[in-house]
């Protein structure tokens, strides 16, 4: 990390004070101090796209602002990895997937080529999600960590007994969510992800900037607004929300937005994005917009401007754009998928429902409460506070540090 990049960090450290919880950016600086120049290597598939990427280019210069060695490094893949690596994660989270013994040879062949240039020299290494978990096979030393995002509570036994052989090589396991865990032979973690309240995306942003946006973005804010932030994958359920949507719109005049795209190098994307089309119909208060990675301020915007969020997803990993609309003082009415339930409190933070016709009743009985709306939203924000900003991640990491680097 550039030094001027590590100095900015260092400042905005101190700028965490007006967000996180009293004494917390105090506490890093002591946590800090005990875990001085060593060195932590963050290694991934993706430098673009899904919170994870999110979180690490904004945690890797905070580490080094407060004197860790800290580097992140991305595997270079081509298209046919990645397509088999979607394939590894959708088998990993329940889905019946067709896994053949030559894309398992893809798999190990683009590890052992990134094994052969990446700088894997490190005392701690955290190695994210299967794509490089191949990676433990080429170890040069110091511990290793899989972090784990996905829900692996009921695998496709083919593909979990495949990247096992690899998992049980490290040093221990992270999970995001306690049920997303396997039984292994080595030490496990839970560690939520988080957000970051100064980075683009959930930064304060005034009243005009939230219109400007939206205008920009051509969204009408002359009824009520419901929002999800998702990328176009099947597991997020956008068609369910559309379902959603036209329950609710029965009984009170809104619109629907579902902001995405496709995290880089998903194959299903546009097919997803299809049926979307196709649900939403000639419906002009239903607004589909495929967003680029780097639309960090839109999204801000889109959160800030909507009534309600939604995450209907049937599957999920934490799902951070829940704890990313509570910040910004939004009820969220979620499934019980992946960490969403983790991150609602029901009743006090938002719901949590089990249909398209409970997350229909939710949104309508919101619509007729606003006070309630605007009560749960404040405390949506002061819950985000004390649980899911990256400071208490930082410190988390620290923590291993400290802890495998005796």
């Amino acid at each position: 990390m550039i030094g001027s990049e590590a100095k900015a960090m260092r400042l905005e450290l101190d700028d965490y004070r007006d967000s996180a919880t009293k004494g917390t950016v105090d506490f890093l600086y002591r946590l800090s101090d005990l875990v001085k120049g060593r060195s932590f290597l963050q290694v991934n598939a993706v430098r673009y796209g899904g919170g994870m990427a999110e979180v690490l280019r904004r945690l890797v210069p905070m580490l080094t602002s407060l004197g860790v060695d800290a580097r992140w490094e991305v595997l270079a893949g081509d298209q046919e990895f990645f397509d088999v690596s979607k394939r590894i994660s959708n088998a990993l989270q329940g889905q019946e997937q067709v896994f053949t013994e030559q894309m398992s040879q893809v798999y190990l062949k683009i590890n052992r080529q990134n094994a052969q240039v990446l700088n894997l020299d490190a005392d701690l290494v955290m190695v994210h999600d299967p794509g490089p978990a191949a990676l433990i096979e080429h170890r040069k030393g110091g511990k290793w960590i899989w972090r784990c995002y996905l829900d692996l509570s009921q695998p496709q036994r083919r593909a979990w007994s495949f990247l096992r052989h690899f998992v049980v090589r490290y040093d221990a396991a992270i999970f995001s969510v306690t049920g997303f865990a396997q039984r292994l032979p080595i030490p496990k973690f839970l560690i939520y992800p988080s957000i970051d309240p100064l980075s683009e995306k959930n930064r304060e942003l005034s009243r005009a900037e939230v219109s400007q946006t939206l205008d920009c973005l051509g969204i009408p804010r002359d009824k009520p607004i419901l929002l999800q932030v998702a990328r176009f994958d099947r597991f997020k359920d956008p068609v369910g929300a559309v379902a959603t949507y036209k329950m609710v719109k029965k009984h009170y005049d809104c619109r629907l937005i579902l902001a995405g795209g496709g995290v880089a190098n998903d194959p299903e994307g546009e097919a997803v994005l299809a049926d979307v089309q196709t649900a939403a119909g000639s419906d002009a208060d239903i607004h589909v917009l495929q967003l680029p990675p780097e639309a960090d301020r839109e999204i801000n915007a889109l959160q800030r401007g909507a009534t309600i969020v939604l995450q209907k997803s049937i599957k999920e990993g934490f799902g951070l754009a829940v704890s990313e609309a509570m910040w910004k003082g939004k009820p969220v009415v979620g499934g019980t998928a992946g960490g969403i339930a983790d991150q609602i409190i029901d009743g006090v933070t938002g719901y949590i429902v089990h249909s398209i016709e409970g997350a229909a009743f939710r949104v309508r009985h919101l619509l007729k409460n606003p006070g309630l709306s605007q009560r749960m939203g404040g405390a949506a924000r002061e819950h985000v506070r004390r649980n899911f900003l990256i400071t208490r991640h930082l410190a988390d990491y620290l923590t291993l540090l400290k802890i495998y680097t005796q």
